[in-house]
C-alpha cells in the first residue's frame, strides 16, 4: 500500500503523460532551426534536436543536457523574467547554489519577478513535443516536483529519539523524506497591463508529512495511527494578481505556507537537510485569504484572514462531547479544536534596500484569542537577510510564540498517576481518547497549584552561507531555542544547536546535502525518548550526521 502510494505521488505525472503519449502519435514533429553543432547552450534552436522525440528519450537527455551546468539553456526569445531594477530591487541570489533567488517572504508568488511556465522541469521538457505538453504550455500549466530521500547516524537509539531535532525523526535510518508533485499555473507578475491568475496543488508523501499535518485534513495518519510515512497537501490555493493596485496586489485563497520564515517544509527551499528547532516548532500553514501588496519597489505589506494555524474551516465552531467537565472545559461539550477560529489575522511588512542586499520582514502570524489549540501559535517575529558580496550572506530569524490556558502537567487535577485527572479522562480536546499520538503538549507551569498557564517560546537562529562556486553552498547554522514551559518540545528547557552543511548541485535537477549537527538541552533530558511510546528521554545531547539527495523532475 505504502509503496503503491509512493509510486503514485512521485511518478504519477510521468506515468500519466507517458501513457498519453500513445495518443499523441500523430502530434506534429518539430523541425528546429539547428544548423550548427547540436549544443543547446550554444544554440538554443538545437534543443529539440538534442532531446529527441520519445518521452523517455527526452527525459533522459534533459538530465544529461544540464549535468554540470548551473542553469538551463537560455531561450533568447523569452520575455524578461523580472521588471527593471528601477522597479524592483536586484535579485540577490541564484538557484543553484542557494535554495532561492528572492529573499523568502511567503504567502504569495513573488511580485515583479515571476513569469508563467518559468520552472525548469525535465518532465515538462519531455512532454514538450506531445499534444498534452503543447496544451499545457499554451495554458501555462506545469507539472513538476522531486523525490527526496536521506539518512542519518545519531548518538540516539530509541525509535523517534532524534526529536526534538527534525526532519530526521528516527535515528540511524534511511528514509523517504518527501515525494512531491506540483500542479500549478504561475501568474505573470512582471507585466503591468492585465489582471492574471494562478493556482498550485502540491501533494506530498513521506516521513515529512508529520511536520505539515493540519488537524482535520488526513490527520488521522499522524494523530490516530502515528504512521511513519503519510500523505498531505500543504499547499492548495488559487491566486489573482492585480497589477493596477500600487506596484501590484496578489490575493491568495486556500491553504498555504505561513509567512515569513527562512526555512520551508518543501525540501529544495532550505539551506540544509535538517531544520532548525526554530522552524520545527513554528507555524507551518494557514488556510484562508492573504493579500500581498507591493506599495513601492522597497515596501511590501501583507494582511491575511485565516482560520488559525494548522486548522481547517470545518473545525470552526465544531464541538465534541465532554465526558469530564472541568475548570478548563466546564460544559458538556467542548470545541473540537479551540484553535480553529475565524477571523484569525496574519500581518506583515517587508522592506528591501535599493541594492537588494538587505531585507527585513516583521510579521504577526495566527493572531486570535490564543486559546490552547492543535497548533494555535500566536507568532510575533522577524527575518533579516544581508548580502555581503557574491560569496557571503547571512540570514537571521527570531520570534516569540505562545498559547494561553494550556493545561498544567504538574497539577494532579489535570493528570496524575492514578489516571483520574481530567486530561486522562477525556476532559480536553487533546486527551488520549481523541489524539492517542502526537497531541499538543501540556505545560510545565511555574506553579503546580494552577490548572493552566500561558506556554511560551523565545528563539533565534542564524544561517551564515558561503558560495565557493556556482554549484556549491556551505551553510553554518547557530540557534538558541527556549521552551519556557516545555509545551512545544516536551521538556522545560533551553536548547543550543549548531550545525554545518554542504549543498552540492550536480545540475539544476540533482543535489545532495551532507551535514553534521549538535544539540544540547541545558536544563533537563530531552533526547532519546519517545512520548508516543511512553519512553522518557535520557540524554541532554545529540550528535547527528545526516545527508539527503533531491532529484527534481
Amino acid at each position: 500500500m505504502k509503496r503503491g502510494l509512493l509510486a503514485g505521488v512521485a511518478f504519477a505525472a510521468m506515468g500519466l503523460f507517458n501513457g498519453a503519449q500513445a495518443a499523441d502519435a500523430t502530434a506534429p514533429t518539430k523541425v528546429p532551426a539547428c544548423t550548427s553543432a547540436i549544443d543547446p547552450y550554444k544554440n538554443y534552436a538545437c534543443l529539440d534536436a538534442y532531446l529527441g522525440t520519445t518521452y523517455w528519450e527526452r527525459l533522459f537527455n534533459y538530465y544529461r543536457l544540464e549535468w554540470g551546468h548551473d542553469a538551463a539553456p537560455a531561450d533568447p526569445k523569452a520575455p524578461p523574467s523580472r521588471r527593471a531594477d528601477t522597479e524592483v530591487p536586484p535579485t540577490p541570489e541564484t538557484i543553484p547554489p542557494y535554495p532561492f533567488t528572492e529573499w523568502p517572504y511567503g504567502g504569495t508568488t513573488s511580485l515583479g519577478v515571476t513569469r508563467p511556465s518559468s520552472i525548469d522541469s525535465p518532465l515538462m521538457a519531455a512532454l514538450g513535443n506531445t499534444n498534452v505538453g503543447s496544451w499545457m504550455n499554451d495554458n501555462h500549466i506545469q507539472v513538476y516536483g522531486w523525490v527526496n530521500a536521506g539518512g542519518n547516524l545519531s548518538s540516539n537509539t530509541v525509535k523517534g529519539g532524534n526529536a526534538p531535532a527534525a526532519y530526521d525523526y528516527n535515528p540511524n535510518t534511511v528514509q523517504l523524506d518527501q515525494a512531491v508533485v506540483y500542479i500549478e499555473r504561475l501568474p505573470d507578475t512582471v507585466q503591468k497591463d492585465h489582471v492574471d491568475w494562478g493556482f498550485r496543488i502540491a501533494p506530498i508523501y513521506g516521513e515529512n508529512y508529520r511536520y505539515t499535518t493540519a488537524y482535520g485534513l488526513f490527520s488521522s495518519q499522524l494523530l490516530n495511527q502515528n504512521l511513519n510515512n503519510g500523505f498531505d497537501i500543504p499547499m492548495a490555493y488559487g491566486e489573482i494578481f492585480i497589477p493596477q493596485v500600487m506596484d501590484g496586489l496578489m490575493i491568495r485563497i486556500g491553504r498555504y505556507i505561513s509567512i515569513p520564515d527562512i526555512e520551508a517544509q518543501l525540501a529544495p527551499n532550505n539551506y540544509m537537510y535538517t531544520h532548525s528547532m526554530t522552524y520545527t516548532f513554528d507555524n507551518y500553514t494557514n488556510t484562508g485569504v492573504e493579500f500581498t501588496m507591493a506599495a513601492t519597489r522597497n515596501w511590501m505589506f501583507q494582511l491575511g484572514l485565516v482560520v488559525g494555524t494548522e486548522a481547517l474551516p470545518w473545525h470552526v465552531g465544531a464541538t465534541i462531547a465532554n465526558p469530564d467537565p472541568n475548570p478548563l472545559f466546564p460544559n458538556s461539550t467542548m470545541p473540537k479544536d479551540p484553535g480553529a477560529q475565524f477571523p484569525t489575522v496574519t500581518a506583515g511588512v517587508r522592506w528591501t534596500s535599493d541594492s537588494g542586499k538587505d531585507d527585513i520582514n516583521i510579521v504577526a502570524d495566527g493572531i486570535n484569542n490564543g486559546a490552547w489549540g492543535y497548533n494555535n501559535l500566536q507568532w510575533y517575529g522577524m527575518t533579516y537577510y544581508h548580502k555581503f558580496n557574491d560569496k557571503w550572506h547571512v540570514a537571521f530569524e527570531m520570534y516569540d510564540e505562545s498559547q494561553k490556558n494550556v493545561a498544567n502537567a504538574l497539577n494532579p487535577l489535570v493528570t496524575n498517576a492514578q489516571g483520574t485527572g481530567f486530561f486522562n479522562l477525556g476532559g480536553t480536546p487533546f486527551s488520549p481518547q481523541y489524539m492517542p499520538f502526537n497531541a499538543p503538549g501540556l505545560a510545565v507551569c511555574a506553579n503546580a497549584a494552577i490548572v493552566s498557564c500561558t506556554a511560551e517560546v523565545r528563539t533565534a537562529v542564524t544561517y551564515i552561507s558561503y558560495r565557493p562556486g556556482p554549484l556549491d553552498n556551505i551553510s553554518y547554522r547557530l540557534e538558541y531555542f527556549d521552551d519556557l514551559e516545555g509545551q512545544r518540545t516536551g521538556t522545560k528547557t533551553g536548547y543550543f544547536e549548531t550545525g554545518i552543511g554542504w549543498q552540492h548541485w550536480f545540475s539544476p535537477q540533482i543535489e545532495i546535502r551532507p551535514e553534521v549537527t549538535f544539540y544540547k538541552s541545558l536544563n533537563g533530558f530531552a533526547f532519546n525518548g519517545n512520548s508516543n511510546l511512553g519512553i522518557a528521554p535520557n540524554k541532554n545531547t545529540a550528535l547527528i550526521g545526516a545527508a539527503d539527495i533531491i532529484v527534481h523532475f
